[in-house]
């Protein structure tokens, strides 16, 4: 792509906008930005960009600005049915993501990891594998900083450890990673996608450049993912939790590599049944990219997870609060429930996302969980799942932040207070870290409140 000579269009000014701008200024295209968000932050990246060369567009300038452009570079929030894209793609014009210009570029081998769950995890992991191995792995994409803020970085001799949601792959076309990790397919954005068929059509295309030089690491244990294998040519690596398979499975308590006992299942410090198969994934990644065992070893016994993902915060008049606000959708919450040790009253709610909610609350009757208080926008379809199975230990309290004050008030000493919501945070929050940002936040003025009254000393001073 001979950018000199093209006009580009860059709509959607989060992280992934900035850093597409800032690249194609850099190789000197003419560009165009838009955002039809006016929060603070969006402000404040329309000023940082015009300061290096970017010209922005305003809603009303949009359709005439728009017909100069030849490409346009779609933010992965804005869906490809939204009027821009659609004028574009009648119009004969390029449709490419932040992820395509960063594939597009990239010069070191790629290790690139989609799935419904667990992304951010197996690509963290295999960033402190790689880390303790000597090797220049950065974690880029979904996670971290985007593929084009990193190319510098990474140079010939890095390996991009990519995450890629399944908003990248609706404009993403020349990614060939070296290896394809493949974690689950399960519900998930069918609010984005409309359907099953077509999200789990977007989650295989990862794979869809591989050639036979290339792997696909596959989840066996996923029917939906083990159907893959029909659609790569690159060569079927298999990560099970329940088989012995050709790859990564767990045999006496010990992650094992074709045959080869590596280690103990317990040196891996992450809790859960979903965090051992991402594990898996991660071996088998870091087996094909030549890492030795003693790294892998290393890395699993300091690897302590993601934040907002069952991270333990603190505690508050004997109440454990755990943050897993990266609990998006219902089966991310189910696992959480199923890893989480103790009793827990749990949060739900946030902005839908298009699918059903029973599932959520028939694991609930059998977990931990105690009580369920339900927020959000989402607040009454929840509610009515939880009726339809049968679950009545539910408390309806809209505002988050009230939210959150009843369920530390009705959890007892000893027990959680889980933040799990199966659920977007845009009906009240920018994203997942600001809405766990706010749970913490929320637990320390609790922490001060569950404080012993200490009487203060007379003061003298000037009353204020």
């Amino acid at each position: 792509m001979l950018y000199s000579e093209q006009v580009f269009l860059v709509a959607g000014l989060s992280r992934s906008g900035v850093a597409a701008s800032e690249f194609l200024i850099e190789h000197g295209a003419t560009v165009y930005i838009y955002d039809d968000v006016e929060d603070a932050n969006v402000q404040s990246a329309v000023e940082g960009l015009k300061k290096i060369g970017c010209i922005n567009v305003k809603k009303e300038e949009l359709s005439e600005k728009t017909a100069k452009c030849d490409v346009l570079v779609l933010s992965p929030g804005i869906p490809v049915d939204h009027p821009l894209p659609v004028a574009f793609k009648r119009a004969g014009k390029r449709i490419i993501g932040e992820a395509e210009l960063g594939a597009l570029n990239l010069r070191c081998p790629c290790v690139a990891v989609t799935g419904t769950n667990g992304k951010t995890t197996t690509v963290s992991l295999l960033e402190c594998i790689f880390t303790t191995a000597g090797k220049k792995g950065i974690a880029c994409g979904n996670v971290g900083k985007p593929i084009t803020a990193c190319l510098k970085e990474l140079g010939e001799d890095g390996i991009a450890i990519a995450e890629i949601s399944s908003f990248q792959l609706e404009t993403l076309y020349s990614l060939r990673p070296h290896v394809a990790v493949v974690l689950n397919v399960t519900e998930d954005h069918l609010n984005r996608h409309y359907n099953m068929d077509n999200y789990i059509y977007l989650k295989s295309r990862l794979l869809k450049n591989s050639a036979e030089s290339e792997y696909a690491v596959l989840n066996y244990d996923d029917p939906i993912v083990r159907g893959f294998r029909e659609k790569t040519k690159a060569k079927i690596v298999w990560f099970s939790l329940r088989e012995r398979v050709e790859g990564a499975y767990i045999q006496d308590n010990s992650f094992c590599w074709y045959g080869e006992r590596l280690f103990s299942a317990d040196d891996l410090i992450l809790d859960g049944e979903h965090n051992r198969a991402n594990a898996l994934a991660a071996i088998a990644a870091a087996k094909l990219m030549g890492i030795g065992n003693a790294a892998i070893q290393t890395a699993f016994k300091t690897f302590r997870g993601v934040k907002h993902r069952l991270e333990k915060v603190g505690e508050a008049g004997g109440v454990t609060f755990i943050d897993d606000s990266k609990a998006t959708n219902v089966d991310s919450a189910i696992k959480a429930v199923g890893s989480v040790k103790g009793e827990s009253v749990i949060l739900l709610g946030g902005k839908d996302k298009g699918y059903s909610y029973e599932p959520l609350f028939e694991a609930l009757k059998t977990s931990g969980v105690v009580h369920a208080v339900i927020y959000g926008e989402n607040a009454f379809r929840i509610l009515n799942a939880a009726l339809k199975v049968g679950y009545s230990a539910v408390t309806l309290c809209r505002p988050f932040d009230l939210a959150v004050r009843v369920a530390f008030l009705i959890a007892e000493k000893g027990q959680n207070v889980l933040l799990s919501p199966a659920s977007a945070s845009f009906d009240a929050f920018s994203s997942y870290e600001e809405r766990g940002k706010r749970f913490c936040e929320l637990m320390e003025v609790f922490k001060r409140e569950s404080q012993p009254y200490v009487k203060a000393e007379a003061s003298h001073g000037e009353d204020e």
